[in-house]
């Protein structure tokens, strides 16, 4: 059995989820339209840069949520998988992740985007875990604004990675062949892990690196907008 990770914003989706929905509740009223989009958009410059606070970032994305009872996250949730998501699952990178489910790889989608927004969205590509920033829930499953553990970002994405392959009783240096998928320098330190990086839709930072190491390059979009 081999292993196969892949990122999910701008990897296996054209978008970036956590800055849509952060859009889409600016979009709908849920929050004060004005000021949240430019927080959103200061985050997300954060993001692109490789400057972000991944624990500022998640205290500020987990207290919007914190703020709806669960029953109206989900409810918002399923509105904002029709409208944005969905329409955004391309054929080509549902492909990608069933041939490795196929060929009987171990499936992991590793994001720093949190749970919450991730979990519908991993569904949509087949029975695969989903490794994702996790929020505190109380005792009725809302959320409680706090951070479980350590943000799945840059670093993070090794130690949550190799945590939930411990789980399995497996260890990622001993995969023959495993395989990280990611658009983004961020996370270079997991691509540099595994014994197959793929530079996929690669932003400039990352293509610059993959080439300087020989890695694979994948546009898996074919020109769609990013």
């Amino acid at each position: 059995m081999n292993l196969a990770l892949f990122d999910l914003d701008h990897t296996l989706l054209p978008l970036d989820s956590d800055h849509e929905w952060g859009e889409f509740l600016a979009r709908t009223g849920a929050v004060e339209a004005d000021s949240f989009r430019q927080a959103n958009d200061a985050w997300f410059a954060h993001y692109q840069a490789g400057t972000l606070d991944p624990y500022k970032y998640l205290e500020f994305a987990f207290g919007i949520l914190s703020r709806f009872p669960r029953t109206q996250l989900d409810e918002m949730h399923r509105q904002f998988m029709a409208e944005v998501v969905q329409p955004a699952i391309l054929p080509q990178a549902v492909a990608l992740v069933q041939k490795h489910l196929a060929d009987g790889d171990l499936v992991a989608i590793v994001t720093a985007t949190n749970h919450f927004v991730t979990k519908p969205i991993a569904e949509q590509f087949g029975k695969v875990h989903l490794i994702a920033a996790m929020p505190e829930l109380d005792q009725a499953g809302n959320l409680t604004g706090k951070l479980l553990g350590t943000p799945t970002f840059g670093p993070g994405k090794i130690t949550h990675t190799e945590a939930w392959l411990d789980q399995l009783g497996h260890d990622l240096s001993k995969f023959e062949r495993s395989y990280f998928y990611s658009d983004s320098q961020n996370d270079i330190p997991l691509l540099e892990r595994v014994t197959h990086p793929v530079a996929t839709n690669p932003n400039a930072k990352l293509l610059a690196h993959a080439q300087a190491r020989g890695w694979p390059v994948l546009d898996l979009f074919d020109g769609h907008a990013q």
